[in-house]
């Protein structure tokens, strides 16, 4: 039981040899090619690796298979190897049925029948499965305990932490038995959640999240004082200007505050990116960014508030909140955009205890059966309103607006309406949130102030505007009214370029009001927000950090 193993499944023998064999070829002597006639005949195979403690990398299951289906299948191989990838194998007219696989029931790729040449149409898919699940193994979910209450926004705040950086945990309710033992381990009670606790036995009574990043082995002290190229920010644009600057030998350090994936991240599916047209999560998405950057080299730093930029000659430097620094010869401004604050009375209150800006995935299944509610009309809304419909009894997008199409994508409209328990109301706005410890109900004003009514809520989640993280540039770096940070042909006023720009240029497309200080991605000014044309700035921004570089 050394090597992992490769499960196939499939009732049709010619198929199932035929795939074995090719696994065999490319990957026998790292992994164990293991195939079953049936669903049921796997998960035997499954339950018996289980039991001998032995690891399951990568699950093939055919889609149209007689008692189970594939997908059917996956679903309950999930509960015995959680951490193994898994892929639907089928013909091209069940490819709907996959493409829902993936939306629903969390499979990883789907694979058509017939797949030769396999070196172009197996293999990579294969390559790219094996990698991920190498990069977590199948531990199970215990290296970290969290120990703190459903309504706690301390504990809601740890949990999300961990979850958005990809570091395994398992939540305990400090009222049920084991949570109640490990806080008298600790030596604490109820009153110090969150207490998080190591996989060496370490606890913690309150933490900070940078002590839990520490703890968790997330990187948090530069290896450099200088660097040839800082990113400040780790979504979409900061990670593509993290890739294309590493692997074209820049000396480069990415710098985020709270999770590497941003807003992005923290999307339940992204379904039109280029290359993915099945799809993928943005934690998916924001994994496979983090790997193809560090083997690269790019450094990551996490948890490091970035407050202050001063210009030293031809160095820049970077001021953190704990009042260190870090230089280098050019910046790229990545820090996107955070969600505005709803003004509503109860809100702040309420706020990680039953209210929650952005996606919450970790609130999922505790949505189970509960009405839920969701403020915002562009595709992020849309998307946590198709995850949250898994769970909750049912779900009301709130939109200010008349209608969904000046702000949201076609398909992503289409997919609310077919989607059952799934409502939208338009010119509608929330006046209150309600609640005694956690939100309970929420006032809703319709119809531009017409109507008000109160009505139960499970739990809030809030999509609206987006304001720039760029007060700490002061005026070092020319904004807009709103914070934006002005680029390129943005700082040319009537040809004149800005005020104490000392190069005999224009500034570069991306290069702010400093020459070697780049922007890329949403907190631009004007730029288009796609996470698509944040990579692509965020690369963009990597060549013209060489063209600044090369006339110094």
């Amino acid at each position: 039981m050394g090597h992992p193993a490769i499960l196939t499944v499939d009732d049709d023998p010619s198929v199932s040899r035929a795939i074995a064999r090719d696994l065999r070829r490319k990957y026998g002597e790292e992994y164990r090619i293991l195939r079953a006639s049936s669903a049921a005949e796997a998960l035997d195979a499954l339950r018996e690796i289980k039991l001998r403690g032995g690891r399951v990398a990568v699950m093939l299951a055919d889609y149209r298979m007689p008692q189970m289906n594939g997908i059917e299948f996956l679903e309950q191989a999930m509960d015995l190897f959680p951490n193994a990838r898994r892929a639907l194998l089928t013909a091209y007219a069940d490819t709907d049925a996959a493409i829902q696989a993936i939306n629903v029931v969390d499979v990883d790729h789907y694979l058509l029948k017939p797949w030769d040449p396999p070196e172009e149409k197996l293999y990579p898919v294969l390559d790219a499965l094996l990698d991920a699940w190498q990069a977590t193994g199948d531990r199970e979910i215990e290296d970290i305990r969290v120990v703190g209450h459903r309504w706690s926004e301390p504990s809601y705040q740890i949990r999300d932490f961990l979850a958005r950086n990809l570091v395994p945990y398992r939540w305990l309710a400090a009222d049920e038995p084991e949570g109640r033992r490990l806080l008298e381990a600790a030596g604490v009670g109820p009153e110090s959640v969150p207490l998080v606790v190591t996989a060496d036995g370490r606890a913690m009574a309150q933490p900070s999240t940078a002590e839990v990043a520490e703890a968790a082995g997330l990187s948090t002290t530069p290896g450099r004082d200088f660097y040839d190229l800082i990113i400040v920010g780790g979504g979409p644009a900061g990670l593509g200007a993290a890739v294309y600057g590493a692997s074209e030998g820049l000396k480069t350090l990415l710098v985020e505050r709270t999770a590497v994936g941003g807003q992005a991240g923290q999307s339940s599916r992204i379904e039109n990116y280029l290359g993915f047209p099945d799809g993928i999560s943005g934690a998916q998405l924001t994994d496979r960014a983090r790997r193809q950057a560090g083997k690269f080299e790019a450094e990551l730093l996490n948890t490091r508030e970035v407050t202050g930029l001063r210009l030293d000659g031809s160095a820049r430097t970077l001021t953190f909140a704990d009042g260190g620094e870090i230089s280098a010869h050019s910046i790229v401004l990545a820090t996107g955009v955070a969600y505005r604050p709803l003004q509503a009375d109860g809100i702040a209150r309420l706020t990680g205890s039953g209210v929650y800006y952005g996606s919450a995935s970790t609130e999922g299944p505790a949505c189970a059966g509960a009405d839920v509610f969701i403020v915002g009309g562009a595709n992020s809304a849309g998307q946590a309103a198709l995850f949250f419909s898994r769970y909750a009894k049912k779900v009301t997008l709130l939109v200010r607006g008349d209608s969904l199409e000046a702000s949201m994508s076609y398909y992503l409209i289409q997919q609310l309406g077919q989607t059952e328990n799934i409502e939208v109301r338009t010119r509608c706005e929330v006046l209150s949130a309600h609640g005694d410890g956690h939100l309970q109900a929420i006032t809703i004003c319709e119809n531009k102030g017409s109507l008000e009514t109160t009505v139960e809520c499970g739990a809030l989640f809030i999509f609206i505007g987006a304001e720039p993280r760029t007060d700490w540039l002061g005026e070092t770096v020319a904004r807009d009214e709103r914070g934006f940070v002005f680029t390129g042909p943005d700082l040319l006023a009537n040809g004149s370029r800005p005020k104490g720009w000392d190069r005999d240029r224009d500034p570069f497309y991306l290069e702010c009001s400093v020459p070697g200080i780049f922007a890329a991605g949403d907190v631009r000014a004007n730029s288009v927000k796609r996470v698509a044309s944040a990579v692509g700035e965020g690369a963009m921004a990597v060549t013209l950090v060489h063209r600044y570089l090369e006339a110094q």
